[in-house]
């Protein structure tokens, strides 16, 4: 069967940028998605710039010849490092990005001290040093490395004694005055239970997604033209990594989504 549906393409290093997919999905049902997983290069913290930027260029392209009418960097990393290149190389396509929320946590803060959890390469870029200028001058901004955090959840593992070892060694040497947590890689929100019994009562946890899906539909009625008719599944998730633990790590973070729901899995060789 052939139906006419707006065809949104998203990506990420790996499985975080599904904790996006999931907001834009429910912020816009009716649509089409193709979500890419870049495994083979995950996680993208540890990689140069310039690397960053081919994937980002690489994945985009495809995901423009696959017919996608917008795209979303699902990924912190990817977006603060290549997505002024990828406006500047496609200047009349729509691209959504994402940033951590300081705006809205310096906004909430009863304290005057919020926290960062990010990569190491989100926590240098030029941008979110333009975002700490623009939106955090009136707080104190911990800044926090995530340092192994994006490896343990692409292992499925979102909970028990690795995952709150290693989130108690990056949140110890926090004061007890922070009040707000940036969730700063999308991959983070999968850890949000385990975080929310970590942290002290009255600490908000801040997830962008929902932010990024609001912004990919105002775009939505810019976009020109006719939407690509689609006989596909109207969910496709493609990794460059393999495939058999790409499929238990969607059936752990969306099995519930998925269920009864036609959707593809495949691998994708973009060498």
């Amino acid at each position: 069967m052939t139906e006419t549906r707006v065809r949104i393409g998203v990506f990420d290093s790996g499985v975080g940028g599904l904790s996006v997919w999931k907001a834009l999905q429910k912020t816009l049902p009716a649509a089409s998605f193709i979500y890419v997983a870049d495994q083979a290069y995950c996680p993208y913290g540890n990689r140069s710039q310039a690397e960053i930027v081919r994937r980002a260029v690489t994945i985009s392209d495809f995901l423009r010849r696959a017919a996608a009418d917008l795209i979303v960097v699902a990924c912190n990393t990817a977006s603060a490092a290549a997505l002024d290149t990828l406006r500047s190389r496609w200047p009349n396509f729509p691209f959504v990005g994402i940033e951590p929320a300081v705006k809205p946590a310096a906004l909430h803060s009863h304290s005057g001290h919020i926290a960062v959890l990010a990569t190491r390469s989100t926590l240098q870029a030029p941008r979110f040093h333009s975002l700490v200028n623009r939106f955090g001058r009136n707080v104190t901004l911990h800044r926090v490395v995530g340092e192994g955090l994006v490896e343990l959840i692409e292992r499925g593992e979102l909970n028990g004694p690795a995952v709150r070892r290693q989130l108690q060694a990056l949140l110890s040497p926090l004061p007890p005055t922070v009040d707000q947590v940036v969730l700063g890689c999308t991959h983070y929100p999968f850890l949000q239970p385990v975080l929310e019994e970590m942290l002290p009562d009255g600490v908000t946890i801040i997830d962008p997604a929902p932010a990024v899906a609001r912004r990919a539909k105002q775009l939505l009625p810019e976009i020109p033209g006719p939407l690509t008719p689609t006989t596909t599944s109207p969910w496709r998730f493609l990794t460059t990594g393999p495939l058999p633990s790409f499929r238990d790590l969607l059936q752990l973070l969306l099995g519930d989504t998925l269920a009864g729901q036609a959707h593809s899995v495949e691998r994708l060789n973009l060498e």
